[in-house]
C-alpha cells in the first residue's frame, strides 16, 4: 500500500509525480515559446518581468534602491553566488527557481503522498516555480523543515526554516507555526524545550536583517516603510482592504488594464480559501499548520488590498494535502469520480497556461 492510503505501486506514484513536474514545466515553457514568437519579446522580456527585475538588481548592485529592501536578501544573494560562474543573473535564477520547485514537490511528497504533490504542481499559479520568483526556494525549504519537523528531527528543521526565513517575509509566519508545532508534539517539557531552543536559529536570521536595516536606515521600522511605500501594503483595517479590492475589480476600475479585474477578483477566492483551510485545520486541532494559513490570511487582510494572496496559495501545504485526498482511493475510482478528476485537471491546466501567458506578457499576474 503507498503512503497514501491506496492501493496503488509507490514506485508508480512517484513516477507520476515526477512525470507531472516535468509535464507541467513543459506546458508553460510551450507558453512561453509561443509568446517569445508570437508577441516578438526576448527572454529577459519573458522572464524578467516584476519582482524578478528587483531581485536580479540587488543581485547585481546590492540595496542601491532604498525600496529593494522590502526583498529579504537570501534568494537574490543566492543569486549573485550563482552568477559568479559567469552565467546570466536570470538564467541562474531560472534554473534554480525550476530546481527548487522539484525539491519542493519532492517534500510535498512526503507529507501528503502523490496527490497532495501532484495537486501543487497543478496550481494555477504555478509559473511562479518556474521563473525567479522565490516561491519555489522557500516552498523547498519551508515543506522539507515541516517533514523533518514531523519526523522529529528538529536540527535539520531549524536549518531549513533559517534559509526559508532568510529568503522571504513569510519566514516569520513559518517561524511561529513551528514554534506551536513544537510545543504541540509529543513529548516532555525538556524534549519541548530542546526543539524551541533550534528554532533560535532561524529568528537569529530575521533578527539579523533587521538589525542591519537598523544600521543603514536607522529605523526598526524600514522593511515595513518600504513595503508600504513601494507596494501599498501599509496597514489598513480588513473591512477597508475588502472594500480597496472590490472596488479594484468594479466596472470602469483600470479600464486600461482589464485582465487586472480577474486578477483582484481571484485575490478574494484565495482569501476565502485560506479562511476555509484555516478553519478546517482548526476543526481537525492541526493548530501549528492553522497558524502557518491564517497568520497569513490574517497579514494579507490588513494590507491596502489584498495583493499577492494567488501567489502566497502555493505556500499552504495543508491545502494541497487538502485537495490531494480527492484522488486518493482504496479500491477503483467509481467512474464519476474519474471524470470528475479529469475535468479538474484539465481545468487547473488551462488556467495554469492563461496565468503563466499573463507573466509572460508582462501583464499584472499578482
Amino acid at each position: 500500500m503507498s503512503r497514501t492510503g491506496s492501493w496503488v505501486d509507490p514506485h508508480s506514484d512517484a513516477r507520476l509525480v515526477v512525470q507531472t513536474w516535468l509535464g507541467t514545466r513543459l506546458l508553460m515553457g510551450l507558453v512561453a515559446v509561443w509568446v517569445l514568437f508570437n508577441d516578438r519579446r526576448t527572454l529577459p522580456e519573458l522572464f524578467g518581468n516584476w519582482d524578478v527585475a528587483h531581485f536580479v538588481a540587488i543581485a547585481e548592485n546590492g540595496y542601491a534602491d532604498p525600496q529593494d529592501i522590502a526583498f529579504f536578501p537570501g534568494w537574490p544573494l543566492l543569486l549573485r553566488i550563482a552568477s559568479m560562474t559567469g552565467v546570466s543573473t536570470l538564467l541562474v535564477g531560472t534554473v534554480l527557481a525550476l530546481v527548487a520547485s522539484g525539491f519542493a514537490t519532492a517534500a510535498l511528497y512526503r507529507l501528503g503522498g502523490a496527490p497532495a504533490a501532484i495537486a501543487w504542481l497543478l496550481a494555477p499559479t504555478a509559473v511562479f516555480t518556474m521563473v525567479p520568483y522565490t516561491e519555489s526556494v522557500f516552498c523547498a525549504a519551508a515543506f522539507w523543515a515541516w517533514e523533518r519537523a514531523t519526523a522529529r528531527q528538529w536540527g535539520a528543521a531549524a536549518v531549513l526554516a533559517a534559509l526559508a526565513a532568510a529568503v522571504r517575509v513569510s519566514g516569520v509566519f513559518l517561524i511561529v507555526a513551528l514554534v506551536v508545532f513544537a510545543l504541540s508534539q509529543a513529548g516532555s517539557s525538556s524534549q519541548r524545550g530542546r526543539r524551541l531552543l533550534w528554532l533560535a536559529l532561524p529568528v537569529a536570521v530575521v533578527a539579523a536583517y533587521i538589525g542591519y536595516l537598523y544600521a543603514i536606515t536607522g529605523s526598526w521600522t524600514s522593511w515595513y516603510d518600504a513595503q508600504a511605500a513601494g507596494w501599498a501594503r501599509g496597514f489598513t483595517w480588513p473591512w477597508d482592504s475588502l472594500r480597496n479590492t472590490f472596488d479594484a475589480f468594479a466596472p470602469g476600475a483600470y479600464a486600461d488594464h482589464p485582465e487586472w479585474a480577474w486578477v483582484f477578483r481571484a485575490e478574494v477566492v484565495s482569501m476565502a480559501v485560506g479562511a476555509l483551510v484555516t478553519l478546517a485545520c482548526l476543526v481537525k486541532r492541526r493548530w501549528a499548520e492553522a497558524v502557518w494559513v491564517g497568520l497569513q490570511i490574517a497579514a494579507f487582510s490588513v494590507s491596502y488590498w489584498f495583493m499577492s494572496v494567488n501567489r502566497a496559495v502555493l505556500l499552504w501545504f495543508p491545502l494541497w494535502t487538502m485537495v490531494g485526498r480527492i484522488g486518493e482511493s482504496r479500491r477503483k475510482l467509481p467512474r464519476w469520480r474519474a471524470v470528475l478528476i479529469g475535468f479538474l485537471v484539465a481545468a487547473a491546466l488551462v488556467v495554469q497556461c492563461v496565468w503563466a501567458w499573463l507573466f509572460f506578457t508582462g501583464r499584472w499576474a499578482s
